[in-house]
């Protein structure tokens, strides 16, 4: 008996000096116990972007539980960044996020060192001076937007067989917040993943001029729909596009394609398919990484551009969500599949690629000719696509 006794006490000597080893080695390298992280959001939930964004606060709960304190600002302007991140910095956070386009958040960086700044890129910054702890990511958007392209035209092709339309009206439309060259990339994917499949397909884009009015948004697709439209899109903040085809759907075929939240509740007639920006990845590798006092980019995987990254379907940053399977075409989640495939063997040369020439609307002698594929996010995780493809998207005001 005492020989076991022994051992057992030289047993729990071993553990506990291994875990004074662990201790003082994690200790040594500045890992931390409890983080506090806050979120900065420019909408509430309520609206698709930012309940998309508000996703990657939900993961780092679940995942560190009580070793982080969380707190959230919701509905702040971009102009009035200021005053809730210096109330964040006074209450001690280690790391904070922003989904808004605020210039503020790079410039007041540099006041608080001890703290990562991480803000979804709204700008180029691969030729711009960073602060060391001020960092941009994003999803690589145009590839759920092309697929979603893959899945309307699908759609569009089975009712030109079923003699629901001819081919001349394969019309698109899409509902805009502003000429952006992000808004601009995202629809020129979308339609060239139509065109994939209907080669015929034409888009009709009109400007709301503000990220977020359900009232606009409702009424610029309503007159899409006025126009012939059968299929709708959008690049802007509320639920009011779907809305409008779901009331379009009692009288004539048409359907939505969503961007970061699923339609399917409120138009579950007429809802299509979603792409989303997954921002958990990169959410919880940047607090993985300030656990650890790790730089940031060491530990997320993507593509990486200094201070910046951003990944696609390849990484898990972008996917897509709540394919209608009474609304789709036949094979439309094989014919999906294939191309996220491609995408996740990063080849991605075929997106804006074709017999295409396009301007860009702020600069006529600025031209593009797809003939030479054009490879979206190569530098930066900001989308920089800017033209607009003649004679095949349309610009409404």
């Amino acid at each position: 008996m005492k020989r076991i006794y022994l051992a057992t006490a030289i047993t729990c000597l071993v553990v506990l000096a291994a875990f004074a080893v662990i201790f003082h080695f994690v200790s040594k390298n500045g890992a931390k116990e409890h983080l506090t992280v806050g979120f900065i959001y420019d909408n509430d939930e309520s609206t698709p972007y930012t309940y998309n964004f508000s996703l990657a606060k939900d993961a780092v709960e679940k995942k560190y539980g009580d070793r982080v304190t969380i707190y959230t600002c919701s509905n702040v302007l971009d102009e009035e960044m200021e005053e809730p991140l210096r109330e964040l910095a006074a209450d001690g956070c280690d790391i904070i996020f922003f989904n808004g386009y605020s210039e503020l958040v790079r410039e007041l960086a540099p006041e608080y060192p001890e703290i990562q700044f991480c803000q979804t890129s709204y700008m180029d910054m691969s030729d711009q001076t960073v602060p060391a702890n001020y960092h941009t990511f994003k999803g690589e958007a145009y590839q759920g937007r092309f697929v979603s392209g893959i899945a309307a035209g699908m759609k569009i092709k089975r009712m030109i067989l079923d003699g629901v339309i001819s081919p001349e009206e394969a019309l698109v439309g899409f509902v805009a917040a502003f000429p952006t060259p992000e808004v601009i990339s995202g629809y020129t994917a979308f339609l060239l993943g139509v065109r994939y499949v209907v080669p015929q397909a034409v888009m009709r884009v009109k400007y709301t001029h503000t990220w977020s009015s359900y009232a606009q948004e409702k009424s610029a697709a309503e007159q899409l729909l006025d126009e012939g439209c059968v299929v709708v899109s959008q690049h802007t903040d509320t639920i009011g596009p779907a809305i409008a085809c779901e009331e379009a759907l009692e009288n004539r075929d048409v359907c939505f394609v969503g961007y970061n939240q699923s339609m399917s509740e409120v138009a579950p007639g007429a809802s299509l398919v979603t792409s989303r920006i997954c921002w958990e990845p990169y959410v919880l590798s940047a607090v993985d990484a300030v656990m650890l006092n790790k730089d940031i980019e060491s530990v997320v995987t993507g593509h990486i551009h200094g201070t910046d990254v951003s990944a696609g379907f390849e990484k898990g940053w972008v996917e897509m969500i709540d394919l209608n399977l009474q609304a789709a075409a036949p094979g439309t989640q094989e014919a999906m599949d294939e191309v996220i495939e491609k995408f996740k063997r990063e080849n991605v040369d075929f997106v804006f690629r074709g017999h295409y020439e396009g301007v860009n609307p702020d600069d006529p002698s600025d031209t593009i000719d797809l003939d030479t594929p054009y490879i979206e996010n190569k530098d930066t995780s900001y989308p920089l696509f800017h033209y607009i493809l003649n004679k095949v998207i349309t610009v409404e005001e």
